[in-house]
């Protein structure tokens, strides 16, 4: 950012112009900027978007402010929408409010700030799942990812413990495998629950709905529908596609359970029917059907005479089924043990620590790195007694800022592998969307900008974040964990956790991690 002298006022005699492709950009300016200022933007001079995809990166943008007026000129629409985020960020605070709180002019500093992403892949997984979370507060979310120049939400669509997506044919997925009748209140090694039905669904309009609204803020909703375990909610609708049966929908968190779908011809057809449904709902390029934590116990039990290949040959034949229509399949890092015949187009999602990352770049994927020691967000964000359910090694708002997508020990070629990195709100304990503000916010802050900007260096980032940014979560109503500890009704000494040390969660992912590392791919 180049500082200047002066600057600009936004009156509501402001004007606004643009050449038609910037059309909906614009429009997003004006929701944004005229409920809080009362300047609406009219057809005019004083704010000008433009495009010069020659002179720029894709997500590029070059922003001039002087006394004269705004000048913002992207390399596509998606880099003018990056740079209408540092625009609203240039007026006061207030400007992130729904509605007018004070009057008068409203200034931004004279300056020019030339900025692109430092990866194309800015993403966040969001798990509706586990705790059902609704259409409007996913929308909610969407713009929160917005304004952090964030361009992925995964939606992690099913799992044992709900099934959150209509399918046409397939109705007892929602009637049944949507509602579970108890939850565990805290971590699942204390064995407590809470006696409390839980579920919901999204309707096929819902989730065109969340997809075109996305879409209007250069976000791309990727779906995950995990198969072919993760599955029990499904299994507990219709018990003819699981391995061997269960006890309905799943109430207990963490763990391998039983839900896995049989190797027959009734369980590939219910998953060509789900896929081709997200397909039709969806247009990302990637459609992640999970393959993680496939445990064996029930082929066995059905009597298969290998059910170690069977996982490995369940993702084959889901991404088969992607490729018929035109979609690339998504998996995370565990389909690349047992010698599994991914197609080589095949996205792989790193989560365990680096080595999934580095395993899938060097056999040659296209990777999106989201190792769960450094971006997620459900592991506790400090030492102490009144962090509210703290699971798992501490992550702390540093930790997360020291994020590298790419691990340092590839080379150049197997670096270029790397698409970007992903934060995972996974959402055992995150029951209502104020717990997923307190253990997303600020670690997400810090997320977006080592995403966005590469190596920065933190104490300028904090004291960017409390001087400014904290200002404007709080005029956007997110209730984010204060930096000194949790305010006192953000704690839950009703919920026990079980938090772990770094060293013993390194111990357990080299253990985990042992078949992918020790040769079997690449």
């Amino acid at each position: 950012m180049t500082p200047g002298v002066g600057g600009f006022v936004l009156t509501p005699a402001t004007g606004l112009s643009h050449p038609p492709e910037l059309a909906g950009e614009a429009a997003w300016l004006r929701g944004a900027l005229g409920p809080a200022t009362g300047c609406l933007l009219p057809p005019g001079a004083g704010i000008e978007l433009r495009l010069d995809p020659e002179a720029l990166p894709a997500e590029g943008y070059r922003l001039e402010v002087t006394a004269a007026g705004v000048d913002l000129c992207g390399g596509s629409p998606a880099g003018v929408f990056a740079g209408l985020q540092t625009l609203r960020q240039l007026l006061p605070t207030d400007v992130f409010r729904r509605g007018r709180v004070r009057d008068g002019a409203w200034s931004m500093p004279a300056c020019l700030i030339e900025d692109a992403p430092a990866f194309r892949w800015r993403g966040v997984m969001l798990d509706v799942a586990r705790h059902f979370v609704p259409k409007q507060d996913v929308l909610r979310f969407v713009d929160l990812l917005a304004a952090h120049r964030l361009n992925v939400l995964h939606l992690h669509l099913t799992d044992d413990q709900g099934w959150r997506i209509e399918v046409p044919g397939w109705p007892r997925l929602t009637s049944v495998g949507a509602w579970r009748t108890a939850s565990m209140r805290g971590a699942r090694q204390h064995e407590r629950f809470d006696e409390k039905p839980h579920g919901g669904f999204y309707t096929g309009d819902d989730l065109r709905e969340i997809v075109a609204y996305a879409a209007d803020r250069h976000i791309t909703v990727v779906p995950e529908i995990d198969l072919p375990a993760h599955v029990q909610a499904a299994v507990a609708a219709y018990p003819s596609l699981g391995a061997v049966p269960v006890d309905g929908v799943r109430t207990r968190w963490g763990g391998l359970s039983d839900g896995v779908l049989a190797p027959t011809e009734e369980a590939l057809g219910f998953c060509r029917d789900v896929l081709a449904e997200v397909c039709a709902i969806f247009p990302s390029r990637y459609v992640c059907v999970g393959g993680d934590e496939v445990p064996t116990g029930p082929w066995e039990r059905m009597g298969h005479p290998d059910p170690g290949s069977l996982g490995g040959w369940f993702v084959a034949e889901l991404a088969k089924m992607l490729a018929a229509h035109g979609r690339v399949v998504f998996g995370w890092d565990e389909v690349l043990a047992g010698g599994a015949a991914v197609p080589s187009d095949a996205l792989i999602g790193g989560w365990r620590a680096e080595h999934g990352t580095i395993v899938a770049a060097r056999a040659g994927f296209d990777v999106v790195a989201c190792p769960d020691m450094s971006v997620y967000f459900d592991y506790r964000q400090g030492d102490g007694a009144d962090e509210p359910i703290p699971v798992g090694p501490l992550l702390t708002l540093a930790d997360v800022y020291a994020f590298r997508p790419v691990p340092s020990v590839l080379t150049a070629e197997e670096g270029a592998r790397i698409l970007g990195g992903q934060a995972q709100i996974w959402t055992e304990h995150m029951d209502s969307v104020r717990r997923i503000d307190y253990m997303a916010f600020p670690r997400m802050c810090a997320f977006a900008e080592a995403v966005w900007s590469g190596p920065g260096d933190f104490a300028e980032f904090t004291e960017r974040l409390t001087s400014a940014h904290l200002a404007r979560l709080d005029a956007l109503g997110v209730e984010y964990r204060p930096l000194d500890g949790p305010h006192p009704w953000q704690t839950r000494p009703d919920a026990p956790g079980f938090p772990k040390s770094r060293a013993e969660r390194e111990a357990e992912l080299l253990e985990l991690t042992e078949n992918i590392r020790g040769g079997t791919v690449g």
